[in-house]
């Protein structure tokens, strides 16, 4: 039974897709999908061709709902598609390599559990994504009248004169329209992304820095918090999207300012190797609980009291720098806090 042969030959079936699926040139293999990812789609894979038997109902019904427990596992329908595919192709060639004994109907069951696999991820996908996407609609135009409705009241209340610009009502004010943009960058590196429509050029990472700084001590005063920036080299270039890299960098400054302790103190640090540009985003939040520095990069994780924003955030940042070739990490400093590095090829 194919099935059983599957099972005889586990490790050796991983082995071999792991290799397959590092070696594509897209999308990019992730640590998730090699370590766990290809493991659970062979086992999956398994599961179907075992209460299959020849029931192309059972196949149906089964590999469909493996394929929507892996998108909303965080997989995306290209590495669904890759990753079933790349299971299947090797289960074949080690079959051919061992001469097993599979009849061609098992074959058969296999490319019909891959078929509907696939067709059953993409439909959940589209679903998925109208989904999401009239959710996420709906908490932006939340997140917009609130900080709207904040804006305007301040407003009024500084017309009537009396309330000083400098106190609590003129902070509020601040608070209010630097959210309101800090929304609407979000939702246009969001649209790039999203259309796969990235400018790549060659940044002066100092002058990119410097534009960022401007309008992130602004907002860390509207916090209360002290902001240092580390003075960066004239000679370090990276090639990113310049309105993409800069949003990656202000959303991981926004978060530090958002939870950071009262009166703390972040800093915006760049290093360089001899072929990679890190900067880092040094914040005191008080550190991570185990376990959780993972989580944090998923879609709508909000990890403290302060939930306001859409959670999207950092799962941004991740999808920007990945557009540049490049990756971003979260250093946990428990009782202190956390430094989180974008971590870009160095140009030269």
């Amino acid at each position: 039974m194919l099935h059983e042969f599957v099972t005889a030959n586990r490790a050796e079936i991983i082995a071999r897709c792991r290799e397959k699926i590092s070696s594509r040139p897209a999308p990019r293999a992730t640590d998730v999908e090699l370590e766990s990812g290809v493991p659970l789609f062979l086992d999956q894979l398994t599961d179907t061709l075992r209460l299959a038997h020849g029931d192309t109902r059972a196949i149906t019904a089964a590999a469909a709902e493996h394929g929507k427990a892996l998108l909303n596992r965080g997989f995306t329908i290209a590495q669904v598609v890759r990753d079933y595919g790349g299971i299947c192709q090797t289960i074949t060639e080690l079959a051919g390599e061992k001469a097993a004994p599979i009849t061609t109907n098992e074959f058969q069951t296999l490319n019909l559990c891959l078929d509907e696999a696939i067709a059953g991820a993409v439909t959940e996908y589209g679903r998925l994504r109208e989904h999401e996407g009239t959710e996420r609609l709906g908490r932006l135009a939340h997140e917009l009248r609130n900080k709207l409705n904040s804006a305007m009241l301040s407003f009024e209340m500084l017309k009537m004169g009396s309330v000083g610009i400098n106190g609590s009502t003129g902070a509020v004010l601040t608070r209010s329209l630097v959210g309101l943009r800090n929304l609407i960058d979000r939702e246009l590196a969001e649209v790039r992304l999203g259309a796969a429509v990235h400018h790549q050029e060659t940044i002066i990472v100092s002058e990119l820095i410097e534009t960022v700084e401007v309008a992130a001590a602004m907002e860390a005063s509207a916090w209360g918090h002290q902001f240092s920036v580390v003075p960066v080299p004239n000679d370090l270039f990276v090639s990113a999207d310049r309105q993409i890299l800069e949003a990656v960098v202000a959303n991981l400054l926004q978060n530090a300012f958002k939870f950071t302790h009262a009166n703390g103190q972040v800093v915006l640090r760049t290093h360089a190797t001899t072929d990679r540009v890190l900067i880092d985003v040094e914040d005191q939040c008080g550190g991570l609980p185990p376990g959780k520095a993972e989580d944090l990069f998923r879609p709508f994780e909000q990890r403290a009291n302060n939930r306001s924003g859409l959670g999207l955030g950092l799962e941004i940042c991740t999808r920007g720098v990945r557009a540049s070739n490049g990756m971003i990490h979260v250093l946990n400093r428990p009782g202190n806090g956390c430094v989180f590095t974008v971590d870009l090829p160095r140009q030269y």
